[in-house]
């Protein structure tokens, strides 16, 4: 009898090691999208510090960031002191009262950031916070 040699099939597999990779890259980089590793748009402040913060309520509002060396943003969009007003009455819809958040810097000095609480409330907003991080 004669017998003939039939190629061996592989079937067909599924490779893990690849897959493993790119799923420890998507963890990673949630991981330091979590803790804020990389860093968000608006520039860096460092608030001072408050025993007595509380979390705001969610509503509409609108965060002034006072920066070192005169920089001023409005929700992460620099402005400059002339325009910040016109740019908020801008943003309210129909008459509805915006929440002003001034997340100042530390190292601002108190005369400015009553300057721009001044202009603000000349202005006619009259909700203004001023953002603290909890000691």
């Amino acid at each position: 009898m004669r017998s003939w040699n039939e190629p061996v099939k592989n079937k067909a597999h599924i490779e893990l090691i690849p897959m493993i990779d790119v799923m420890m890259f998507l963890l990673v980089f949630f991981v330091l999208i979590s803790l804020n590793v990389i860093p968000s748009q608006g520039m860096k402040t460092q608030l001072p510090g408050a025993a007595s913060a509380q979390q705001l309520k969610p509503q509409q509002h609108a965060i002034v960031t006072l920066g070192t060396d005169n920089r001023l943003e409005l929700d992460g969009q620099p402005v400059t002191p002339e325009t910040l007003v016109n740019r908020l009455k801008a943003q309210q819809e129909n008459g509805q009262k915006t929440a002003i958040v001034l997340n100042s810097d530390k190292s601002v000095p108190v005369e400015r950031l009553i300057a721009v609480m001044d202009s603000l409330r000349q202005g006619g907003f009259t909700a203004i916070s001023i953002a603290t991080r909890k000691l």
